[in-house]
C-alpha cells in the first residue's frame, strides 16, 4: 500500500494540498460566522451584512476548491488502480507454470476487478479523507485556542480519546478483511465456472443447479463482507458514544465562557461547530483506520512492482546446435508416477511423434522440456548442457509449443494469428496459405478483420 502512495506522491500531495486549503477555509467560515453572529446580536445590521458578504464569498471559494479537489483525487485513484493491475500481470507473469496453475482463473480474476475497487473503497479513498479530516482537526484546534486556552484543553482531551479507542479493534478488522478478500476470491471463481457452464445446465433442463449454485456463490461472497461491515457498524457506534460525550463536554465550557464574558457571544454558534469539526474528524480518521487495516491482505497478492523488478528476461540462450538427449527420466504428479526412466534422444534437423494413450505423459514431456515442471530425476540436456541450467523463459526463448486445447482470444482473426505482432502482406498470405485458411476467410463477413467472439463463437 505504501508503495503506492510513495510513487504517486505528487499527485497525491497536490490534491491533499487542495483538501487542506478546503479544511482551512471551512474553518475561517465558522470564525466569519462568529462575527456574523455577534453583529446581529448587538443589532449591527452594516456589520453583519459585511460580514455575511464574505462568508459567502469565502464559501463560493470553498466549494470551488472541494470541486478541484474531487477531480484530482479521482485521477490519482485512476492511476493509482491501474498501477495496481500492472503490477498483478506482472506477478502472475512471474509465477511458475505449475504455481499459475494451482488456481482457478476465476481467482486472478477476481484480484484484477474485486480486489482492485476494494483497495479503491478501503485504502485510497479513505487515505484522501484521512488527511483532509487531520487538517480540519487542527484548523479546528488553533481556532478554538484562538478563543480560549480551555476550549483547547478540551479539544485535546476528545483527540486523546478518538485516537486511542480505534486501536482496540485493528487487529479484528484485519482479520475480517482477510477472510472478506478469500471469499471474494472463491466466488468469483464459482461464479466463473457456472457461467461457463450455463448452455449445458439449460439445455438439460438444470435451471435449479444454476439458480443454487448461483445463490450458494452469491452468499459465499456476502456472508464475511456482512460480519466485516456489521462489525465496522457496531464500532462506530462505540466510538460515536465517546463523540457525543466530548462534544456535549465542548459544548459546556464554551457556555461558561460565553457567560464570563470571556469569549464572544456569537462564539456560541461557532464553537459547537469547531467541536463537532474535532470529534467528527477524529472519529472519521478512527473509521479509516480501520478500514486502511482491512485493505492489507488485498495487497498480499502483490509480487512484483513494475521499476523495482521485471519479468524473467528470455534472452542469453544460443539456439540448438546437435541435440536434445533425455536420460533416465522420472516425473511424477503428487504420488502418481507419469514418467519412469525415460531416456530419448531428439537430433537437430529430425522430425519425431509420441505417441500412446491418454495420460501416458506426452504433454508431461514437452512441459518438462520447457521447463514449466521442476522436480523430476534424471537429466535434460540441450547440446550437453543441463536444462537445470537455463530459466523457463530462456528455454522458451528457443521452443514454440502449441496446446492441445486450442484458445482463441475474442478479438479480430488477425490478432488471434500474429498476437498484436507486426508482420507483412506477404508474411500473412504465406502463413494463411500454409495453414489451409485462406479458402475460408472468403466466408467470413470481413475477412481478417472478423471478430470471433467469445471462445470463438462466431466461427463454425
Amino acid at each position: 500500500m505504501q508503495y503506492y502512495f510513495k510513487k504517486n506522491w505528487k499527485k497525491i500531495a497536490l490534491a491533499c494540498s487542495i483538501g487542506l486549503l478546503c479544511e482551512g477555509l471551512y474553518v475561517v467560515i465558522q470564525l466569519v460566522m462568529m462575527r456574523e453572529f455577534d453583529a446581529a446580536i448587538s443589532l449591527d445590521l452594516r456589520g453583519f451584512l459585511l460580514w455575511t458578504a464574505v462568508n459567502l464569498g469565502l464559501y463560493t471559494l470553498y466549494l470551488a476548491l472541494a470541486a478541484l479537489e474531487g477531480v484530482l483525487e479521482a485521477r490519482a485513484i485512476r492511476d493509482m488502480n491501474n498501477q495496481v493491475r500492472r503490477d498483478l500481470y506482472l506477478s502472475l507473469l512471474d509465477k511458475p507454470h505449475a504455481d499459475y496453475h494451482s488456481r482457478d482463473t476465476g481467482e486472478y480474476i477476481s484480484w484484477l476487478t474485486t480486489n482492485v475497487k476494494q483497495m479503491e473503497h478501503l485504502a485510497w479513498a479513505p487515505f484522501f479523507s484521512c488527511v483532509q479530516q487531520a487538517g480540519l482537526v487542527v484548523f479546528c484546534i488553533l481556532a478554538l485556542v484562538s478563543l480560549h486556552w480551555l476550549m483547547l484543553a478540551a479539544g485535546l482531551v476528545s483527540a486523546a480519546v478518538m485516537l486511542v479507542v480505534p486501536k482496540l479493534f485493528q487487529k479484528r478488522m484485519e482479520r475480517l478483511g482477510e477472510s472478506c478478500a478469500a471469499a471474494e476470491a472463491e466466488g468469483v471463481s464459482k461464479l466463473k465456472d457456472l457461467l461457463a457452464g450455463f448452455d449445458v445446465l439449460r439445455s438439460f433442463g438444470r435451471t435449479d443447479r444454476f439458480l443454487r449454485q448461483g445463490g450458494e456463490a452469491s452468499a459465499g461472497i456476502e456472508a464475511p463482507n456482512c460480519r466485516r461491515s456489521s462489525a465496522q457498524n457496531c464500532i462506530s457506534c462505540f466510538t460515536g458514544f465517546f463523540s457525543v460525550s466530548l462534544q456535549f463536554l465542548q459544548q459546556v465550557v464554551t457556555v461558561l465562557l460565553a457567560f464570563q464574558g470571556k469569549i464572544l457571544l456569537g462564539a456560541m454558534a461557532s464553537a459547537s461547530n469547531l467541536t463537532a469539526g474535532i470529534v467528527n474528524g477524529l472519529r472519521t480518521i478512527a473509521s479509516h483506520r480501520m478500514s486502511l487495516a482491512s485493505a492489507k491482505p488485498y495487497f498480499q497478492n502483490i509480487t512484483v512492482h513494475s521499476g523495482q523488478a521485471s519479468v524473467k528476461a528470455g534472452s542469453g540462450t544460443a539456439p540448438i546446435e546437435t541435440s536434445i538427449t533425455i536420460e533416465n527420466l522420472d516425473f511424477r504428479y503428487g504420488e502418481k508416477p507419469v514418467l519412469r526412466d525415460l531416456s530419448l534422444q531428439f537430433k537437430k534437423g529430425g522430425k519425431y511423434a509420441l505417441t500412446g494413450p491418454s495420460g501416458c505423459g506426452k504433454s508431461t514431456l514437452l512441459k518438462l522440456l520447457l521447463g514449466w515442471l521442476p522436480g523430476y530425476g534424471g537429466a535434460i540436456r540441450f547440446d550437453g548442457r543441463d536444462a537445470r541450467d537455463f530459466t523457463p523463459e530462456q528455454l522458451q526463448s528457443q521452443m514454440s509449443y502449441i496446446e492441445q486445447n486450442v484458445f482463441l482470444f475474442n478479438s479480430t482473426i488477425r490478432d488471434n494469428i500474429t498476437l498484436g505482432e507486426a508482420f507483412t502482406d506477404e508474411q500473412m498470405e504465406k502463413a494463411l496459405q500454409d495453414s489451409a485458411l485462406a479458402g475460408d476467410l472468403a466466408s467470413m463477413p470481413d475477412g481478417l478483420d472478423t471478430v470471433v467472439g467469445e471462445e470463438g463463437g462466431n466461427l463454425s
